[in-house]
């Protein structure tokens, strides 16, 4: 920690309140991370949580399940309500979940997502990519998230749960209806939307996975895998369907728009990545440390412990900022430099540990398919002034990226 920094830092620290978020943060929440780093790395906020930011101490939590959990149910009781779909919702996916539970659920995923399932995809996946650029190339002006990064994850996950594409159009605002009941504050408009969407998005799966028991799909269907394994219930597999095309969509239409926006931002790498277009993959996790599309994590501390310096008490609630431990300089050099040639690169992005997210892999195929064509297939591509990031703390991205071909 450098002593002779200014004291604004200092104090933008010691009155961080994630609950309470001045406008600007969403924009370049940076400045903040790097205060709370360098002056309050194990910062204590006013409802009593914990906020850490240093990537020494989230990749230990992370591993440690001895002391962490990921169990939600108390925190999502007092803000839901126990009665609620959202509560019903959140307390059934396997992220907010420790072992058994968490073992047993996410076997089959793990296995229904495995290699060859990811292979199998890429075809489909590239002419949707293309099929896309196409449309853009008839517009010329465009919305990068709402008309190419945000229609990719829909289709993918989709296509693996077989839903027909003529019912997929209301995916995206349940998803981010739902996802939307995880920021830190929430209005009671938000919370009415996300337990309607729940409801809705329930209700619609129940009717699929019945049509599905009567008429199993093809092979590779992922939901035909998931009705074939007598471990999940059948509201088990309703909400973990419902978490897989939510986290798929959020987080992936995240990671695109973002890597799409930084190649925009600098074109010196985007010339180099077409010249060599295998160095996409790497691109791709650079995108996925610097603009990390999931921004923070949770959990609550199960054993007395010390994390930097701090003693926690069993019961205290963490939340683990994976933006700012993804621009730590103590474990990456010259963070704030975008390098797609980085070695190492053990970004959290995905977490770590035992709760790795499990469709982490699928994320990166759909980035990889996605910057690897759209720059070498639209090489014209400008960013239009207009971007808009969305109002969200815990999930990092755009809500409008205007773009156009040609100068």
């Amino acid at each position: 920690m450098s002593t002779g920094a200014p004291a604004p830092a200092r104090e933008l620290a010691r009155a961080f309140d994630p609950a309470h978020l001045p406008p600007q943060f969403y924009e370049d929440p940076y400045p903040t991370y790097a205060a709370l780093r360098d002056f309050a790395p194990v910062h204590r906020c006013p409802d009593g949580s914990y906020f850490l930011s240093r990537y020494a101490d989230l990749d230990r939590i992370y591993r440690d399940r001895g002391n962490f959990s990921s169990d939600k149910r108390a925190v999502f009781g007092a803000k839901f309500g126990v009665d609620s779909p959202l509560y019903a919702h959140h307390t059934r996916s396997l992220v907010f979940n420790d072992a058994p539970y968490h073992t047993r659920v996410r076997r089959p995923l793990v296995e229904a997502l495995s290699p060859a399932v990811l292979r199998a995809l890429e075809p489909a996946l590239a002419e949707l990519v293309d099929g896309l650029m196409d449309e853009l190339r008839q517009r010329g002006s465009f919305d990068l998230i709402e008309d190419f990064a945000a229609r990719i994850p829909v289709e993918v996950i989709g296509n693996l749960l077989g839903v027909p594409h003529g019912e997929r159009e209301p995916l995206r605002g349940w998803s981010l209806a739902i996802l939307g009941a995880l920021e830190p504050a929430i209005t009671a408009a938000e919370s009415r939307r996300g337990n309607d969407a729940v409801t809705a998005f329930s209700a619609y799966l129940e009717a699929l996975i019945g049509a599905r028991r009567r008429a199993p799909g093809p092979p590779g269907d992922l939901l035909s895998r998931l009705l074939a394994e007598r471990e999940l219930s059948a509201e088990e597999l309703v909400q973990n369907c419902v978490f897989l095309l939510n986290a798929g969509h959020e987080t992936t239409t995240n990671l695109i728009g973002n890597g799409l926006w930084l190649l925009q931002r600098h074109p010196d790498i985007a010339a180099q990545l077409r010249r060599d277009p295998a160095l996409v993959a790497g691109a791709v996790e650079e995108c996925l440390r610097l603009e990390s599309p999931n921004q923070f994590g949770n959990r609550l501390v199960t054993g007395e412990v010390t994390v930097g310096g701090v003693r926690l008490a069993p019961g205290s609630y963490l939340t683990l900022c994976i933006g700012a431990a993804n621009r730590d300089p103590g474990e990456f050099a010259a963070p704030e430099r975008f390098d797609p040639g980085r070695r190492p690169n053990r970004h959290l992005a995905f977490a770590a540990g035992a709760h790795a997210c499990v469709g982490m892999n699928v994320a990166r195929l759909e980035a990889q398919v996605a910057l690897r064509r759209v720059l070498l297939g639209l090489p014209q591509l400008r960013l239009r002034p207009g971007a808009v990031h969305s109002r969200r703390a815990r999930f990092r991205g755009f809500a409008q990226l205007p773009a156009q071909l040609g100068r």
